[in-house]
């Protein structure tokens, strides 16, 4: 059983429902609190022990590369200063040479289609699939316990978690099977059920640790939905050819592709440190209590 070392991160999207902030900046670089979002989900596969992080970038994305390498002015000028706490910090979260890869997507064919974007830097290897709209909040990261229970089983990992079952026609929804290790066999899957006939309330939250023959399957994929090449199918023919089995995460998920769950997850991270929280939650209270929504401002 090969070792999981190689993280897939999709980051071709336009970002259209965050313009027009979005217009010059990928939607991967707006910030919560202090970090982009696409570091938080680096850091989330660092954490689960990935040694290259493969990106699958589109036009107007060279930030992303830039944030990830030294910036030898910044660096000198923190020195100078005195600044060592910080340039520390920095230094931690920066690859080692040799670690980051960027190939492009060129065309906006779907997330199957970026995946598949990746399979020579992939090579014959499982590989995580992280998906960098999706941040997620707990004292263990939701790959760090897919890697361990693919340790477990040696297959396809798809990371879950509980919606609200009257909002299940809205996501990829899995069908559960008998537990086994520290998760359990998934039975089926399906993408936006019809209303009332998802197999459960679990919904896919972003997370993967997929086995390289779903690379041949997407080469040969029809588009899908949307005309775009769909993953979840790709996964649907390769359920037939090997297990997958799902994590149940129970942490929590926010959605910053979307500008509410981008403006959930800085409030959550916020007073989530002990640096901030009291302040924080003292300002949301007052806030609360003084502004009130006007029609005006929300057509804005």
């Amino acid at each position: 059983m090969k070792r999981v070392r190689k993280a897939v991160f999709p980051v071709a999207g336009l970002g259209t429902r965050f313009l027009p902030a979005t217009k010059a900046v990928p939607k991967e670089m707006l910030t919560v609190v202090d970090r982009p979002v696409i570091q938080y989900v680096v850091d989330e596969a660092r954490e689960a022990g990935i040694e290259h992080f493969i990106f699958v970038t589109g036009r107007n994305k060279a930030v992303i590369e830039d944030h990830f390498d030294i910036q030898f002015e910044l660096y000198d000028t923190l020195a100078q200063r005195g600044k060592d706490e910080q340039l520390a910090r920095l230094q931690r979260l920066q690859p080692a040479p040799g670690q980051t890869s960027f190939t492009r997507q060129q065309a906006p064919m779907g997330l199957g289609h970026a995946v598949w974007c990746a399979r020579e830097l992939v090579g014959d290897e499982p590989f995580a699939l992280l998906l960098p709209d999706m941040i997620m909040q707990s004292e263990k990261s939701c790959m760090k316990a897919m890697v361990e229970l693919y340790e477990e089983t040696g297959n396809n990992i798809i990371a879950v978690q509980e919606c609200d079952p009257a909002e299940a026609h809205k996501y990829g929804i899995v069908g559960r099977g008998e537990d086994t290790h520290h998760g359990f066999r998934i039975t089926e899957m399906v993408e936006k059920p019809k209303t009332g006939t998802a197999p459960s309330n679990l919904y896919i939250n972003g997370r993967y640790i997929l086995q390289p023959e779903i690379f041949k399957i997407l080469e040969d994929q029809e588009q899908g939905a949307g005309n775009e090449i769909q993953l979840t199918d790709a996964m649907l023919k390769l359920e037939k050819q090997q297990p997958f089995y799902g994590y149940h995460y129970q942490g929590r998920t926010f959605d910053c592709g979307s500008p509410e769950g981008f403006v959930e997850a800085n409030v959550a991270f916020a007073l989530w440190r002990s640096d901030m929280n009291e302040n924080i939650a003292g300002v949301i209270r007052t806030l609360l209590d003084e502004i009130k929504p006007s029609a005006r401002r929300g057509a804005a």
